[in-house]
Parts: structure tokens; sequence; C-alpha cells
């Protein structure tokens, strides 16, 4: 053995000692680390107009909100045994919240835990932004999950419900909208809103939000989902009668009668947005298709 083998041999050694004396205080240390919470967290990340996010700790103490800070919110509220717990959205001072337990934001996922009045509840965000499959990718849908179940050992009577307010689909509030329950899927129960005046790509800058296409919420007829607006309109319909304004507008899902025993049970609904016509090329706007091959084509 020459000199400089045993001399490498020797600082492996002496690396691998120190190494082994330093681990339990960095063990230690890495469970003193608190748990990440980005400074914004991502629920709906399809693309910089589909972007809603929530800037508070809790799911509760703030509405969400657009990627430029401006209100896109989402509320949701659980019915247990006839009492209210809000779980999504700001509220008043005298509501009550379900306690949200913890937060887990991973590249397609963001999950919140809560539990509260017997029953326990994670709440899932999930955008397939897959990278593999671009057509999947491309997809301006982002699912959301309810999964309960009872910590107490009873059973409860639980009714689900989460409400879109019409910000979503336009630059400001004051913009006037019009929302309808269209027939799209005979399994599906759908609600819609869009603005009245559908200015594609009509302004130029940085803080605006989009103001043409349409937000949808849908939810499968098998799990019970009913779909709601306000102002009210009738189903089947493709219009809403007169011009109500965004603010105080909204659409929203709500399932009811769901029995929550120590079985966990799941409720599912989808938040969509089809801007219809995405670019200008060569001074005609367009929109984008799948093509035969999995890629995006032009249709202008």
């Amino acid at each position: 053995m020459n000199t400089t083998t045993w001399l490498n041999r020797k600082a492996c050694a002496v690396l691998a000692a120190l190494l082994l004396a330093a681990s339990p205080r960095i063990a230690s240390a890495a469970q003193n680390v608190p748990a990440l919470r980005p400074p914004s967290v991502p629920l709906v990340a399809c693309d910089p107009y589909f972007s809603i996010w929530s800037p508070a700790d809790k799911l509760t103490d703030a509405d969400t909100v657009h990627w430029t800070g401006k209100p896109h919110a989402l509320r949701s509220v659980l019915r247990i045994d006839g009492e209210s717990y809000r779980v999504m959205g700001a509220g008043s001072a005298n509501e009550q919240v379900l306690e949200q337990k913890s937060l887990a934001v991973l590249p397609t996922r963001t999950i919140y835990t809560f539990e509260g009045a017997g029953v326990a509840l994670t709440l899932t965000f999930m955008t397939a932004a897959l990278p593999e499959d671009l057509m999947v990718y491309s997809r301006p849908v982002t699912y959301v999950t309810y999964e309960l179940r009872a910590t107490d050992g009873k059973t409860h009577d639980v009714v689900v419900g989460l409400g879109a307010f019409a910000a979503i689909a336009v630059n400001e509030p004051k913009q006037e909208v019009v929302v309808s329950l269209p027939a799209i899927d005979s399994a599906l129960r759908v609600a819609r809103v869009g603005s009245r005046e559908q200015a594609v790509l009509a302004k130029k800058g940085d803080d605006l939000r989009i103001d043409w296409g349409y937000l949808y919420l849908a939810a499968p007829k098998s799990q019970g989902a009913q779909v709601r607006t306000q102002p009210e309109v009738t189903p089947g319909s493709n219009a809403s009668a007169g011009s109500p304004k965004a603010e105080g507008t909204v659409v929203s899902v709500q399932f009811d009668d769901v029995k929550v025993s120590s079985q966990p049970v799941s409720r599912w609904l989808m938040l969509a947005y089809d801007d219809e016509y995405s670019i200008q090329y060569s001074r005609r706007t367009c929109g984008l298709i799948g093509g035969g091959t999995g890629m995006m084509r032009r249709h202008c």
C-alpha cells in the first residue's frame, strides 16, 4: 500500500467517525425544523390566469386570491349534524371553523387535514401537471376531494359545500357576468360563469385577470351533487336573466346526506376554466386543441 492510498483511507475513516458522532445532533436538529409552509399555498395552479392561492397560515384565516393578490374567492363549509363549520375562506368571528391540523404541498397536490365535531376531513386539491403527458398537462382542471371519517365511533350526517365567486372569471368585480346551469354531460351537474362582454385578449399589462371564457364547477350526479347559482337560474339554461355584477355572484356545488362513519367516505368535484381562445397569431385570435399525435395545435 502506497502512502497516498493509506492517507485516503485514513481520511475516510476519520470522516466516517465524525459523521457518526454528529448524527444524533443532526437528527435532533431535523426534528426541530418546522414543517414547510410556503408564503402562499397553491390550490389551483393550471396557468397564470387560472391561478388561485391561499395567502394565510390556515385555510380559514383569509379568502383565496389570484397570484396578483386580487380576490379569487373559494369558500367551503361543512354542516355536521346540523352545525356549520367553515373549512375554506374568511368569515365572521362568531362562525365555527373546523380546526386545521396539517398542510402538505406536493408537486401535483395540496393537502389539508381538519378535525372537529367528531369528524376528520382530508381536503385535497390536485392538478394533474404531468410533464410526460402533454394533453393531461394542458388540461385546465383542478380536482377537489373531500375525504371524511368519524373519529368518535359514531355516524354523522354531513353536508359538503363549495362556492366559487364570479370574480375568478373577470378582471374587475364591477364587470357584468352571465351564469348558467348548462346540460353538458349526462353524468355531471355543472355550473358556469363568465363575463358578459367576452373581450378576448383585449387588455395589456401585468396586473390583469382573465375576463373571457368561462369558469366551471362540475360534480358527478352519482354522488348526489347539486349545483346552484346566486342569482338563481333555471337548470339546463344557458344564460342568466339580467346582467349581474361579478361581485356577489356565486356558483356552488353541494353534496347532501353524506353518512360519515369510521370508514372513510369521499366526494369530489372539478374546478375548470375554458378560456376558449388563448393566443393571437398573425393578428388572428386562436384557441388550442389536441392533435392526433397528442400534441397541441392551433384553431383560429
